[in-house]
């Protein structure tokens, strides 16, 4: 569906966008990670035509915006992460409005338009003005909206930004539900608990760059072997920490009270090998458990420029 390769996009002297690729297949529900100023933004308003760029490639559905930007725009749906004002417009009457862009109209528009508030939500609600709305509210009333010309790709910035929790589990829901469908659609969030819950594909942006992209499950799998291993033991401290220092896995060891917590980069092989020395040393183990990972320190661990050292200590 998506397709990037090597996108630039300067500010002046500011490099937003720094040799960007991205790849999004059919039918996925890909997630877009970064800091604030990471690029997210900028990347969705150039695949949406609203940005120009210096230079690079955009695909999507095999069109190059570049040359046929008005196609592109038929198979895009937009949710911006801020809503807008309609003072004295009522929620039909606004989609009345943008469906009238598209070319609906009369009787064929109004079925549309209803179909649409009955599939987000809204259908009791069209006789209530834009304004009044809540915030979860009107993010339902923009996906409406950007789902007014049938679009096979959604793009949706920060699109549960500011909800209460109940209106962001429901607003999950139909994401899925769209996604079943048949839609592409790729999102940004803030939260990162929430993007490995919900979506198909993960992609970690900084600094203008993908820093790594792939299966949410590929990704997962990689957070967890990442994450640090508590190992107690009743006897032989001294021994234990020689074994672990002398192992290639282990990037750090903290030790308190015969709780060893370590930094761990092999796989579950290696644990178990790992184990199997402890034993075979008669190291009384009570305890060996790696940690469950976490999208949000596998973010962390990605953005952070300092490497990480071995640690010895009493205290962690």
């Amino acid at each position: 569906m998506l397709k990037i390769e090597n996108l630039e996009k300067n500010f002046d002297s500011f490099k937003a966008l720094n040799g960007l690729d991205l790849e999004i297949e059919d039918g996925s529900l890909y997630g877009l990670v970064g800091r604030n100023g990471a690029g997210k933004t900028t990347a969705m308003k150039i695949i949406t035509g609203l940005l120009p760029f210096n230079k690079g490639k955009v695909l999507v559905d095999d069109i190059d915006i570049e040359k046929e930007l008005k196609k592109v725009k038929m198979k895009i749906g937009y949710v911006s992460d801020t809503f807008g004002i309609y003072e004295n417009l009522n929620v039909y009457e606004y989609m009345d409005f943008f469906a009238s862009i598209y070319g609906l109209v009369g009787l064929k528009a109004r079925k549309r338009i209803m179909d649409l508030l009955e599939v987000v939500g809204l259908s009791s609600k069209s006789d209530f003005l834009v304004n009044n709305l809540s915030k979860g509210m009107e993010q339902r009333l923009s996906l409406a909206r950007a789902l007014i010309h049938d679009p096979k790709f959604l793009i949706m910035d920060e699109p549960t930004s500011g909800m209460d929790p109940a209106s962001r589990y429901s607003f999950k829901e139909l994401m899925r539900q769209l996604c079943e469908s048949g839609k592409t659609i790729l999102l940004s969030s803030h939260i990162l608990g929430e993007l490995s819950e919900l979506c198909t594909d993960i992609g970690i942006i900084d600094n203008g760059k993908m820093l790594t992209s792939g299966k949410i499950e590929d990704i997962m799998y990689n957070i967890n072997k990442s994450s640090p291993i508590e190992v107690k033991v009743l006897n032989c401290e001294t021994l234990a920490m020689e074994i672990f220092k002398k192992n290639k896995n282990v990037t750090s060891i903290s030790l308190r009270d015969r709780n060893f917590m370590l930094g761990f980069e092999g796989d579950k092989f290696e644990e178990a090998k790992l184990l199997k020395e402890l034993i075979d040393n008669e190291i009384a183990v009570l305890s060996f458990m790696r940690e469950t990972g976490s999208l949000e320190s596998f973010f962390m661990k990605l953005t952070n420029k300092n490497k990480e050292k071995i640690i010895l200590r009493n205290e962690y």
